[in-house]
């Protein structure tokens, strides 16, 4: 299993597979064709079909300007798609094609460009499932984030904070703008409202409600507008770890310290999922998105209070399993509606998580890995319609200005 580096990217939203990684491609494509005068890329399936409203065209014209490009949309195109994410891009120079690369947006922000031997990165972690580094965990005395250092060395740590110190920059950034997001929907920004809108008689639980979701919404508003996220695991899902995290070191004064070895096992989870299913909304649905960053929220919390790695299973495990089935289906194609709302629900969902952990671990029937195939196979098993395609759910039903 990959380094949770990996996992974590800091980038622009509004989408790790619609605008990070076709950027990343883009990029690619120019540095090998510096002598092009003119460029083309060509965006199929779930790209073609969400790409406006993802940005996703203004992120490939921005990685390869001040070249000239055209990019064009084929949602259906005559061959077989390998993978839902998938673009052509192609240089000319004197009106002749003279390169072209096809190249798989696979989720997180990663790509794959296909006939090319993939440059892999090294294997960090032996183990590739939870109930392995569970018994090695028990077996050596020792908690997941000491796991991570013993796999990744005590570079993790450097990075982390960089990532920690990114996460809360979104939520301040995200708290300080008020407006109506770009894309049609005219959706105004409500995380300022959420912080500083208190009840007239408002108690504990009612103030801990309103300031994650400010939070989560702050974030995810950010990513809406193409500002700069984490992905955890992705950028549509990039509002539900810091929430959680921010809230809970507000509350009960975590340390810095505390809180990057909390994200190490967020991270460690959100890999877990990566490696034996998707965090690809065009491949397994939202559940794979937003039910991922769930759970990686939900261990994260459970590793700060110290809890026994059971409890750590737990909580990931019932956050993840109550996300099943969860579609994707953003109307007009925008990591808006219904996305910025469910990061908030996720990321109190992963408090109650957390909650749960505390007192009913011993109790469970369900492995953290049994819930990550449920998911796979879930997903697998949903229709494209529900899938980041933008052709069914609140995406078919809703029609903008109504």
């Amino acid at each position: 299993m990959k380094s949770i580096m990996e996992l974590y990217k800091i980038g622009s939203g509004p989408s790790s597979s619609h605008t990070m990684g076709p950027e990343k491609a883009a990029r690619i494509f120019k540095g090998e064709h510096t002598d092009a005068e003119k460029f083309k890329a060509v965006l199929y399936g779930s790209l073609a079909k969400t790409g406006k409203g993802h940005m996703t065209d203004t992120a490939i014209l921005r990685a390869l300007s001040p070249t000239p490009a055209d990019v064009a949309f084929v949602p259906e195109p005559e061959f077989v798609l390998t993978h839902p994410n998938t673009m052509d891009f192609f240089a000319y120079t004197g009106g002749r094609e003279t390169g072209s690369m096809r190249v798989l947006s696979v989720g997180g922000g990663d790509i794959v460009i296909e006939g090319r031997q993939i440059l892999e990165q090294p294997e960090v972690y032996p183990e590739n499932t939870f109930s392995e580094i569970s018994r090695l965990c028990k077996a050596g005395n020792i908690r997941l984030s000491e796991y991570i250092e013993r796999c990744e060395g005590r570079k993790i740590w450097d990075y982390l904070y960089i990532v920690w110190e990114a996460m809360k920059r979104s939520i301040v950034d995200g708290l300080s703008v008020t407006g109506t997001l770009e894309g049609g929907l005219g959706v105004e920004r409500k995380a300022q409202f959420l912080y500083n809108q208190r009840h007239i008689d408002e108690s504990p639980e009612t103030r801990e409600n309103r300031t994650v979701c400010a939070y989560a919404f702050a974030v995810s508003e950010q990513n809406a507008a193409g500002g700069t996220v984490v992905t955890a695991p992705t950028c549509g899902s990039s509002g539900v770890v810091p929430a959680a995290l921010r809230y809970m070191q507000e509350k009960k004064h975590f340390t810095d310290e505390q809180i990057v070895r909390a994200l190490a096992a967020g991270g460690l989870i959100g890999n877990l999922v990566k490696q034996n299913a998707s965090i690809s909304g065009a491949e397994c649905g939202c559940q794979a998105e937003v039910g991922t960053g769930c759970a990686m929220a939900s261990a994260a919390l459970a590793e700060l209070f110290e809890m026994g790695i059971d409890q750590i299973e737990y909580a990931a495990e019932v956050a993840l399993e109550h996300h099943l089935g969860l579609t994707c289906d953003p109307i007009g194609g925008l990591v808006q509606i219904p996305c910025i709302e469910r990061n908030a629900v996720a990321a109190m969902r992963a408090i109650n998580a957390l909650s749960l952990a505390n007192f009913l671990s011993n109790t469970r029937k369900i492995s953290f890995d049994l819930v990550v195939q449920t998911m796979d196979e879930t997903g697998r098993d949903i229709s494209s319609r529900y899938r980041e395609t933008a052709e069914g759910g609140l995406a078919k039903l809703y029609r903008i200005g109504s």
